[in-house]
């Protein structure tokens, strides 16, 4: 009886070429995790010099108002 039970979960099929549709489906979702990953890197790399640079900018007015 768990045998049966355990058999209904684990498929393991005798003809190997059943596995390329999801290796396939494996490799696309991959690559597209790794392009999303570094999309996102390179937004944020920008975003933190944007801040940066208005980081600078606002520092430079601060200076500007002491020194009058």
């Amino acid at each position: 009886m768990q045998w049966y039970v355990l058999s209904l979960f684990l498929y393991f099929p005798e003809d190997k070429s059943e596995y390329i549709p999801s290796a396939i489906t494996l490799v696309v979702f991959l690559i597209a995790a790794i392009l999303t990953m570094r999309f996102i890197i390179n937004v944020s790399k920008r975003e933190a010099r944007k801040t940066e640079e208005l980081e600078k900018r606002i520092n430079e007015q601060n200076q500007r108002n002491k020194d009058r």
